[in-house]
């Protein structure tokens, strides 16, 4: 019995011990997990861990708009490279294009030189054909040809002409007539084209004592309008009255040229006189200045001047000859 008793005390008291090492091992283990998930350590990591994605987030902004900053540029100098290379191309047409035109002129002087060679060649052979050395005669009176066996005279009847020249311009009216001894025609005219005698308008006057006299009479009181630029006067002549088996000299006396263009009036009257290949011009255009704008000791008009290199060019284009008066008294 007594032995029953001790072994039951004994296993009482190891399961007291059992349930003691038990608590105390679970109070640990309690310890040991309350330090691990401490609330201030878990704060701490929190708060570091927003202070380093505040961070990140602030430099990714950064590198957004440096981004944004960089793609602006970009397009910038992509714009300006386009522009650039828009204008490349144009200079690159522009100079292909005055690279053409350069061709275009050289070839088509060396084909101008070329027909002008050729047309002297064959105006040589033409003249030396139809004008035998020995029949040739080129007669001079004062430095002007008088072969031509017809006369137009074309006259400026401008206000400044009637009141300052006229009086000159009668009397180198009746030298010129002179000259001529006798021609096939005569007919006079202004530098608009109107006909001093209007019944007689496009047929020639017969050349006879009594005509002349009166072509002069008339002079004195003759005074249609006037524009004071003898193109259409020359133009009416030429159109008119030239044929190929005439021998015509066209006479023009003013004193000033109202018109813009010097260069345009010669070409004009160039392309109405211009021969066929191997000719010579339609007709001879001899002109005649009166100083009736230069007055002595000061400057003449603009228009004067004009009206002097206008002759000039004329006569010198239209084998004729250009006399500029030095006075107005006959």
């Amino acid at each position: 019995m007594a032995s029953k008793k001790r072994r039951g005390v004994r296993e009482a008291s190891l399961a007291f011990l059992d349930v003691i090492s038990c608590g105390f091992g679970a109070v640990v283990l309690l310890l040991i997990i309350a330090r691990l998930g401490d609330p201030a350590a878990l704060e701490q990591a929190e708060q570091d861990l927003k202070a380093q994605v505040q961070q990140l987030t602030e430099h990714l902004f950064e590198v957004r708009g440096e981004s944004v900053v960089l793609n602006e540029d970009l397009k910038s100098r992509k714009e300006q490279l386009s522009d650039l290379q828009e204008r490349v191309a144009r200079l690159k047409a522009q100079l292909a294009s005055v690279e053409r035109q350069s061709r275009e002129v050289a070839q088509s002087k060396a084909v101008e030189e070329a027909e002008l060679e050729l047309a002297v060649q064959v105006l040589t052979e033409e003249m030396e054909r139809l004008v035998p050395q020995d029949r040739y005669v080129n007669q001079l009176i004062g430095g002007i040809p008088v072969d031509s066996e017809y006369i137009i005279f074309v006259i400026d009847t401008s206000g400044s002409m009637q009141m300052a020249g006229w009086r000159r311009l009668q009397a180198e009216m009746m030298n010129i007539l002179n000259i001529y001894p006798e021609v096939k025609g005569l007919q006079v005219m202004n530098d608009m084209g109107q006909y001093m005698f209007p019944d007689t308008r496009r047929a020639w006057m017969r050349d006879t004592p009594e005509t002349r006299r009166r072509v002069l009479s008339e002079l004195n009181t003759w005074a249609p309008f006037s524009n004071s630029s003898p193109v259409e006067g020359i133009q009416a002549a030429i159109q008119t009255f030239y044929r190929p088996d005439r021998k015509i000299s066209i006479y023009t006396l003013g004193d000033d040229f109202s018109g813009r263009s010097i260069r345009r009036v010669v070409k004009a009257v160039e392309n109405m006189n211009q021969a066929h290949a191997g000719a010579n011009r339609l007709v001879r255009i001899h002109t005649i200045g009166f100083p009736v704008h230069f007055p002595p000791g000061r400057t003449p008009s603009e228009s004067a001047v004009k009206f002097a290199a206008l002759m000039r060019e004329l006569s010198y284009h239209n084998g004729g000859t250009f006399i500029g008066l030095t006075g107005l008294q006959p």
